[in-house]
């Protein structure tokens, strides 16, 4: 069974939650540039068979798409360990499950929205609805 939230528990982990989806964000770019780089070099040196690589530039890059890597899944690891979802990591859009009249159902936030405002069912972020009196009449149930 996966955590839930109450909106309250889920509005106290924002600020931890934004860093690390802001330090996510950060390194993949990172890490899909050096990732691509490594294997332009890998495709180079099989279509010639074989062929004199730059050493430095070669382990350079290879080294970037560690750090990277590392760096990036240290901060989705943190974010999922919390019991959060991230559905979208280049936009910062992140789920926090929670229950509405008996059903699971997600509070909804994404990076630059100033609280947690929505929530939706399994229609996902197109189906999102505003927090309203009813929903937070019914929340937790």
């Amino acid at each position: 069974m996966s955590k839930r939230f109450t909106l309250t528990e889920a509005q106290e982990l924002l600020p931890t939650v934004e860093r690390l989806l802001q330090d996510a964000m950060r390194w993949k770019p990172e890490f899909d540039e050096s990732t691509a780089a490594v294997n332009r070099m890998k495709e180079r040196i099989h279509i010639m068979g074989g062929t004199i690589v730059d050493r430095g530039e070669a382990l350079e890059t290879r080294q970037r798409r560690d750090t990277a890597s590392k760096r990036l899944k240290q901060a989705v690891e943190e974010i999922v360990g919390m019991g959060v979802q991230i559905k979208d990591i280049e936009t910062g859009l992140i789920d926090f499950p929670t229950r509405f009249r008996g059903r699971e159902v997600y509070l909804c936030w994404r990076l630059g929205e100033p609280a947690i405002g929505y929530w939706h069912g399994d229609e996902g972020f197109r189906g999102r609805k505003a927090i309203d009196r009813d929903f937070l009449d019914h929340h937790g149930e």
